[in-house]
């Protein structure tokens, strides 16, 4: 049963039951290291999720959690630093002190330089080499090789070792090579772990799901009935504090390249023989490989102005005659058996209307209709709502109720996760926790394999390039708007529209 409904009780009283319980399955003790155990991503995401799963019991006793970083500081004051970061990110399960407590008492820290000779002897002292050990590389990309040179030198890459790499990995097709030659070169492939957040989102992994597990969708899951698909990831923050990383990358590099492209492969794959972490992983390179290059006049690149509340992009970078797009869109065609002739619209921007992540599946007209033209133009769209509120829904035509003829209207079937599924909805892990304990079981399905990765990279590079050295220009928008023009204007000349970003 989960810590947090028995000893500590702070959930049973939120209504933890015995059902929820069973389906929990822990894990053998392991132990955990994150290089950059102090740094921001480490506060914010990775230890709160650890502690959540902690909470929720699927970690045994025994289990250890070790922060590495340069700064000097001990056990004690590791855990004090982790205890205020629980306090304001780790949600409601940190208001119990019980748990809290219990939680940092696994917690352990070493002073470690990860290009010279410091901590790595204790680092190597404190780990069990008999059970899993994981080391999350929340540190920047320069620092993986020479991590993952150390932890091989000092004897830590053998038997059940595993790294967590964050992105970016590399910048481009060259870099992302090298990356991969330099981490094989101490780790086995089966060992690497490249984590993507957005393959942990609930929602993304029901694409699997809604397609493979429902007869009513596959059989119509093609060119034949599908008009074209929309893959939108919509922010209203800008880039303020990653100007540095941000005006090199832009969203070309931080967005299409992967998190656009990992929903671009799941919406757009054959059915895997199996739920198996390399098969599903095959028909996702084989996606990437059938994509056509993308033409210039199917690129469109934007940079957010500022306005009265918040300055404009070249103010947040700090660079004022960048050309870095913090907006990008593409129309992109796969040529493949299923996809042939079906266009797939690809957005990204900073400072948009809404917060929104998600894919909509747009089938064609019925070939004739029977109710005549003042019943106007309807279709059927699946939409998949990845963020903020997890569902989906199918737009439905059916007759407005009323006298006066038969008169059409678009209606959805809405279900939203957190009605449909009800408290247990509340409770899913979010992304960092499904991943990282995913890490410890060993299951790489959601992780990308480094031929998926370079592939990508190959893909994306002459498109980059194209922006770059034709000087596509870079349009300005406003703050708050859906993008620029060009970018309706991508679609409109096909004869369809974007769907509408809501707040």
């Amino acid at each position: 049963m989960p810590r947090w409904c028995g000893k500590l009780g702070a959930a049973k009283a939120k209504g933890c039951d015995e059902q929820m319980a069973s389906r929990i399955i822990p894990v053998d003790p392991f132990d955990l290291v994150v290089f950059g155990g102090t740094g921001d991503l480490a506060r914010r995401k990775i230890i709160p999720a650890l502690f959540r799963r902690w909470c929720a019991g699927q970690m045994r006793d025994g289990t250890r959690i070790i922060g590495a970083a340069r700064s000097e500081r001990d056990s004690e004051e590791y855990r004090a630093l982790i205890g205020d970061a629980l306090a304001e990110f780790a949600g409601p399960a940190a208001r119990d002190a019980d748990a809290v407590t219990g939680f940092l008492a696994i917690l352990d820290y070493v002073t470690i330089d990860a290009t010279g000779t410091l901590g790595w002897s204790e680092l190597r002292d404190l780990l069990n080499p008999q059970r899993v050990r994981a080391f999350y590389f929340s540190v920047g990309p320069e620092l993986f090789g020479p991590l993952a040179e150390r932890l091989h030198k000092h004897g830590m890459a053998d038997g059940e070792s595993r790294i967590v790499v964050e992105k970016p990995f590399g910048n481009d097709q060259s870099s992302a090579e090298a990356l991969n030659r330099t981490l094989t070169t101490h780790f086995q492939e089966h060992q690497i772990y490249r984590i993507d957040h957005y393959l942990g989102k609930e929602t993304v992994q029901n694409l699997m799901a809604i397609r493979f597990a429902n007869m009513l969708f596959e059989p119509l899951w093609n060119s034949q009935y599908v008009d074209h698909i929309q893959i939108t990831v919509a922010e209203t923050v800008g880039v303020a504090g990653r100007g540095a990383y941000y005006d090199h990358a832009g969203a070309m590099r931080d967005m299409v390249q992967n998190h656009l492209m990992q929903l671009l492969c799941l919406i757009a794959m054959e059915p895997p023989a199996k739920f198996d972490p390399d098969a599903v992983r095959d028909e996702k390179l084989k996606v990437i490989r059938a994509l056509d290059p993308v033409a210039r006049d199917d690129i469109v690149r934007g940079q957010y102005l500022g306005d009265s509340a918040n300055a404009g992009y070249r103010e947040d970078v700090g660079n004022p005659d960048s050309t870095t797009e913090s907006f990008a869109a593409l129309r992109v065609q796969i040529s493949n058996w299923r996809w042939a002739g079906t266009p797939i619209y690809l957005r990204t921007g900073k400072r948009l209307r809404a917060r929104a992540s998600e894919i909509a599946v747009v089938f064609k007209e019925t070939p004739h209709s029977i109710f005549g033209a003042e019943a106007g133009r309807h279709r059927n769209i699946l939409t998949i709502r990845l963020q903020p509120n997890e569902g989906i829904d199918l737009d439905m035509t059916i007759k407005e109720p009323g006298p006066g003829g038969m008169r059409l209207v678009d209606v959805p079937l809405d279900m939203t996760f957190a009605q449909a599924l009800g408290p247990e909805a509340q409770d899913v892990p979010d992304a960092y926790e499904r991943l990282i304990m995913d890490v410890v079981r060993g299951n790489q399905t959601l992780f990308m394999r480094c031929d998926e990765v370079e592939a990508a990279w190959a893909w994306i590079d002459p498109a980059i390039r194209l922006c770059e050295d034709e000087a596509l220009p870079v349009l300005p928008y406003d703050p708050g708007s859906s993008g620029p023009e060009d970018a309706l204007a991508l679609m409109h000349r096909d004869g369809r529209r974007w769907r509408e970003i809501k707040p």
